[in-house]
């Protein structure tokens, strides 16, 4: 009896010990898609400083995909862990945060001196604060702040679309409305405001053949012009936060006496 107990002790310290090895590795997939993430985003700070800026556009748009499918293959494959959300972070700070600050910055606001450094350290400030509060709060059915892969998403398409239609330096005139849109998009990471969250978008289960068929066009207009869609794109998704909150401030309940008037033609007509 001794000798058994023995080794169904030994027994149980080696899976005990393989379990453990087990839970110290990390899972290879997810954290592969991330690490694409990240090279994309490093990729779009080598691409801007060289000044091209259309290949560190679609880097970045890369970034974005790549991003969106890390969680939802973790969380397909059950792999999700620790490790992987703050590795997940990291990789969101250099794709999201420093890559189009330094895009931005190559581009135009270079020419501003003191102030495009200061609106490029801004935008980077906001963005780790935006991923900082994420961390914390975590997922629900809606986003607090402009996600930080949709604001990268909106200084991207910008530099990618001047660079696909005019192909020259920017005109200050052109830089300072460039100026003014990343410190917007900078100042709505870190406000209040809530955003409709894709996560909710389900690809699983049936849809209607006309669903399909705009799925089809929506494609097609697309690859007419990439950088034109994805930059209408991103900021109707921007803009989408605070035209909500404007139409919910403004919108006026229906007073008391209304309320009443609309009840009593309601009950004549049901007498009638």
């Amino acid at each position: 009896m001794t000798k058994k107990r023995r080794e169904f002790s030994v027994v149980n310290k080696t899976r005990n010990i393989a379990s453990q090895n087990r839970r110290r590795g990390v899972f290879l997939l997810p954290n592969a898609i991330t690490t694409g993430a990240m090279f994309s985003g490093f990729f779009a700070i080598v691409a801007a400083t060289e000044g091209k800026f259309l290949f560190a556009g679609i880097a970045l748009l890369a970034a974005m995909i790549l991003d969106a499918l890390d969680g939802r293959v973790a969380r397909a494959m059950k792999a999700e862990s620790d490790f992987g959300k703050q590795f997940d972070s990291l990789s969101d700070m250099v794709a999201f945060g420093v890559a189009p600050g330094v895009l931005a910055f190559e581009w135009g606001l270079n020419t501003l001196s003191q102030i495009g450094w200061a609106i490029t350290f801004l935008y980077m400030a906001c963005a780790a604060l935006r991923l900082a509060r994420f961390n914390i709060a975590g997922d629900s059915s809606s986003f607090t702040g402009l996600p930080s892969p949709m604001a990268c998403g909106v200084v991207a398409s910008a530099a990618w679309l001047w660079g696909d239609m005019f192909q020259t330096s920017p005109h200050i005139s052109v830089v300072i409305v460039m100026a003014a849109l990343v410190v917007g998009i900078a100042l709505l990471m870190v406000s209040n405001i809530r955003y409709y969250s894709p996560k909710l978008f389900r690809i699983r289960g049936r849809i209607p053949y006309v669903s399909f068929v705009v799925l089809v066009l929506v494609l097609a207009v697309i690859f007419v012009n990439p950088p034109l869609v994805f930059f209408i794109c991103t900021m109707a998704y921007a803009l989408s936060g605070p035209g909500e909150y404007v139409w919910r401030r403004f919108k006026k309940p229906a007073s008391v006496d209304e309320v009443a008037d609309d009840v009593e033609v309601d009950e004549q007509q049901k007498a009638d």
